[in-house]
């Protein structure tokens, strides 16, 4: 990808109908690929942003009969240093939030591993990447969006042909992400995190933004000009991006 093309934007009331009306397109990707006996390869993210989303999900497949069964996942990230019985892992977020509600066969379930060893991360990430490669390639990817710009925790400084591995945490960052922690001095330093190119090889993109925090960082990320110094703006270079916003996330778009 060499072109910048624009985003799809899709502006709801709050953050429940905008979910609601993703939740409803994964439903459907899910059941056509299971009527082609095709699994459905989803990249999920964590974090506030998906909360509703998740809900959604839990209720889809509480009420109406949504299969997980023949679904396989990649996460985005992992904080390094946190295993998974840690309560601030992401391993623990996503099996509270929707792994533990749904059908979704354990070995179909992957996130990167925060106890790998410095020495064996270069390899573990190509391990991931190969997973994904190994399961056809992700289908959907979903997407929050750091205030600075980060998606995944590729910071700003992240080369668009990053491939997972592990991270530095910005000063930012894990400010911004303190509140899930009892103080920033007990925020991990570092991540591992799928690359820029990885998460720009899915299929489709959904990237998720709410409230009036998120207003100036989506409209830099749809209009700046492409720059590592601002990740999401790599977003513009893919071919089916959806910017799924509520009214105050969007409300600094022309």
């Amino acid at each position: 990808m060499n072109k910048t093309v624009s985003p799809a934007i899709q502006v709801y009331p709050d953050p429940a109908s905008a979910s609601r009306a993703l939740a409803a397109e994964i439903a459907d990707l899910i059941r056509s690929r299971e009527k082609k006996a095709l699994p459905t390869v989803l990249g999920l993210a964590t974090g506030g942003t998906p909360l509703p989303l998740y809900q959604e999900l839990r209720r889809l497949h509480a009420e109406n009969d949504l299969s997980f069964h023949n679904v396989i996942t990649f996460n985005l990230d992992e904080y390094l240093g946190l295993d998974h019985d840690d309560a601030h892992s992401y391993w623990q977020f996503m099996h509270q939030q929707l792994f533990h509600h749904v059908d979704i066969q354990p070995q179909n379930i992957h996130i990167p591993d925060g106890t790998i060893t410095p020495a064996d991360l270069a390899a573990y990430g190509r391990s991931y990447e190969q997973a994904i490669r190994d399961a056809g390639g992700i289908d959907l990817q979903i997407l929050g969006i750091g205030t600075n710009g980060h998606i995944g925790f590729n910071e700003p400084g992240t080369p668009r042909d990053s491939r997972t591995g592990p991270v530095d945490l910005s000063e930012k960052t894990r400010r911004d992400n303190a509140v899930h922690f009892s103080g920033l001095q007990l925020v991990p330093t570092r991540a591992i995190t799928m690359g820029c190119a990885t998460i720009l090889d899915a299929k489709r993109i959904a990237l998720l933004a709410w409230g009036e925090r998120k207003a100036a960082i989506i409209r830099d990320a749809l209009h700046a000009p492409l720059s590592p110094s601002l990740p999401a703006s790599y977003l513009q270079e893919h071919p089916a991006t959806t910017f799924y916003l509520d009214q105050p996330a969007a409300s600094k778009l022309l």
